[in-house]
């Protein structure tokens, strides 16, 4: 999705810990029309070294206390052992150029937690976006950008569904580049 909305001669690193997740990437990366803006590296943050970053997106681990499912590969995936919030703040900021921005999305209850933590770090929360499955349920995701600048914070939230089971129109306009039932 990052490939399909940067122009021409944009670089996209993609990391992961999980070698087969990377393979799984290498595959899909090498079946869509942008082969050549992303990269697959199969690697930890903290280990990731690069020129600065205009832009970092992460969907991080979360679950810090919580009970570990069976599969190596799931804890990875899920839970803070092995990024804890702040080592994806300073590795992120290692990373950034002084403009950069790092993009994030997590349940609510984790993202004021992170937000509360980027602050006392020196980041500042420049945008959010609440989403909810339905106007009638409460906020299940907050999008959320951090940069290391103050800015004027943005508020914004997105609904998934309608009265019914169709997707909203703000949905549809916002993800109708990547379906192609919209």
């Amino acid at each position: 999705m990052m490939a399909q909305r940067t122009i021409a001669g944009t670089r996209i690193d993609a990391i992961d810990v999980s070698a087969d997740d990377c393979l799984q990437a290498i595959e899909n990366v090498a079946s869509s029309p942008w082969p050549e803006k992303i990269a697959i590296n199969n690697v930890a943050l903290q280990h990731f070294k690069s020129e600065p970053y205009d832009l970092i997106v992460s969907n991080p681990p979360y679950f810090i206390d919580s009970a570990k499912p069976p599969k190596e590969g799931r804890v990875r995936a899920r839970h803070t052992a092995s990024l804890s919030p702040l080592d994806l703040l300073d590795h992120s900021r290692r990373l950034l150029s002084d403009n950069g921005k790092l993009c994030l999305i997590l349940p609510t209850t984790e993202a004021n937690r992170f937000i509360d933590l980027a602050t006392r770090s020196g980041w500042y929360c420049g945008r959010t976006c609440e989403f909810r499955a339905r106007a009638s349920k409460p906020v299940e995701r907050l999008l959320f950008q951090l940069l290391l600048h103050y800015q004027e914070p943005r508020k914004e939230s997105i609904t998934l569904y309608d009265q019914g089971d169709q997707w909203t129109n703000e949905y549809k306009f916002l993800t109708k580049d990547f379906y192609l039932k919209i």
